[in-house]
């Protein structure tokens, strides 16, 4: 297990939004390595915080960064959507503050066993919890027909040669020798698509995105975490949500503007369906993205994007 130290990204950003002080309690949903529960936890002795993380590792090693915290932090192995639950076991029913980084860890990235990574070659899993009965990539790769396959890679990824890639995919497995390791899937990629000198990214770079979302379910669950987050907090308490995809930040920016009150039914319908409610007033016109310092220091930051939203008084 690689226990290099996994660099938190906006971090000063964020705990400037939460403004931890003595008596707040507040939920990591997607607590990693710890990085961002220890610079709350930091901010006063009475500061309590509740950890959830869905990878066992991750969690092995979060107990072990904060342990001088004593029983100031709790741990709990649970996918951030899991936050209502995960709550009530703890015996809590409101708190000052939301925090959940959705980018993969570093720790995951690096572990060569993980199959997140083209940078190793290893069997196609990508689970964040390698414990669950989810199907791994290279079961999906296996059972999904071309244009599922397609329109995954396609809908997930934003991958315009999908389809494409797709039809290699299915070809291989026709063929009798089905896409199970990382390398394999790269490389064939490569081969289906091609790669311009100019290109900055590698080309499968968007069909591993798109398997890992797939995997995890990452999407479907987020809007049920924003709402029962939401339900969660006091009021004037936060919700801070770290994105590095534009499809999720699609996703969190559309979430805070209905809880903000924006309808988006048709213009031509009388009466608001869509469930808009003014129940926060979001913090970030804009998103907050790193400085040119963190990306360089940092440079799995680039992408990052943070948006908060408050909750307003019922």
């Amino acid at each position: 297990m690689n226990e290099q130290v996994h660099k938190s990204v906006l971090l000063d950003e964020t705990i400037g939004f939460l403004s931890p002080a003595d008596g707040r309690v507040f939920i990591d949903a997607t607590l990693g390595l710890g990085g961002h529960a220890k610079a709350i936890l930091e901010c006063g002795p009475g500061i309590a915080v509740i950890g959830i993380d869905q990878d066992p590792d991750a969690l092995k090693l979060a107990k072990k960064h904060l342990a001088n915290f004593g029983k100031r932090v709790r741990f709990y192995h649970a996918n951030f959507s899991d936050i209502s639950r995960v709550a009530a076991e703890a015996g809590v029913s409101i708190v000052d503050g939301i925090l959940a980084d959705l980018g993969i860890s570093s720790l995951q990235l690096d572990d060569p066993n993980r199959g997140f990574s083209f940078r190793f070659d290893a069997p196609l899993d990508m689970r964040m919890d390698p414990q669950s009965d989810r199907k791994s990539a290279a079961e999906l790769l296996a059972s999904l027909d071309e244009e599922d396959l397609a329109n995954l890679i396609y809908r997930h990824g934003e991958e315009r040669k999908s389809r494409r890639i797709a039809r290699r995919i299915v070809e291989r497995r026709m063929s009798g020798r089905p896409v199970e390791s990382t390398k394999d899937l790269a490389d064939l990629i490569e081969k289906a698509i091609g790669r311009a000198p100019k290109d900055k990214i590698h080309p499968a770079t968007r069909t591993f995105q798109a398997l890992r979302i797939a995997v995890n379910n990452e999407l479907e669950i987020l809007e049920k975490f924003i709402e029962d987050a939401i339900d969660l907090l006091k009021t004037d308490g936060r919700l801070c949500v770290i994105t590095f995809h534009s499809l999720e930040d699609r996703i969190v920016k559309r979430m805070f503007q209905k809880l903000s009150g924006k309808c988006f039914c048709p213009p031509r319908i009388p009466k608001c369906i869509c469930g808009a409610e003014k129940r926060v007033q979001i913090m970030t016109r804009k998103p907050v993205v790193p400085s040119a310092s963190e990306i360089q220091e940092n440079p799995r930051s680039r992408s990052a994007k943070l948006r908060v939203c408050q909750k307003l008084p019922a």
